[in-house]
């Protein structure tokens, strides 16, 4: 769960709220999906938006516990850059960018949110930047250049 919005409908007896969940669902292993459920209550907009969420779930490739490559992508008006990094950095970002990143089980990032701040283009963003990296494997298989063993360095 990501962000929660209430909005409020004025009638003759007075306000009548109803809500909107942002979902973030994945497995930790390459798989995530985002979801916007609606609804009177709280835990039912929730539960709707987990349901979006698990069906469009969509694979990522990663690189061990980091991204592959370096990744600027932009949704509306949120702008989003992701780094690889090393082992033991973590996750440094924001709470809706860490959200996506977690869902879809990458341990050592770095990155910036830029432009928008509204939580559902961020991740719209961050999903989309996820959607657009590919391993360097795939590239080559795509091209029909076969891959080459890196030749040991010789140590002096």
């Amino acid at each position: 769960m990501v962000f929660i919005n209430r909005s409020a409908k004025v009638v003759k007896g007075g306000r009548r709220f109803s809500f909107s969940a942002l979902v973030v669902a994945g497995d930790r292993k390459g798989r995530v999906g985002v979801g916007l459920g609606k609804g009177a209550e709280v835990s039912e907009a929730i539960r709707k938006g987990g349901d979006v969420a698990r069906r469009s779930m969509e694979r990522v490739s990663l690189m061990d516990t980091t991204i592959p490559h370096e990744i600027y992508s932009t949704f509306c008006g949120a702008k989003i850059l992701l780094r690889p990094a090393s082992p033991g950095t973590g996750v440094i970002a924001g709470k809706t960018v860490r959200a996506v990143l977690d869902a879809a089980g990458v341990r050592n990032v770095l990155s910036k949110s830029l432009g928008s701040k509204n939580p559902a283009n961020v991740v719209k963003a961050t999903i989309a930047a996820l959607r657009q990296l590919r391993l360097r494997e795939d590239i080559y298989t795509d091209r029909g250049i076969p891959m080459r063993k890196p030749e040991p360095q010789a140590v002096a």
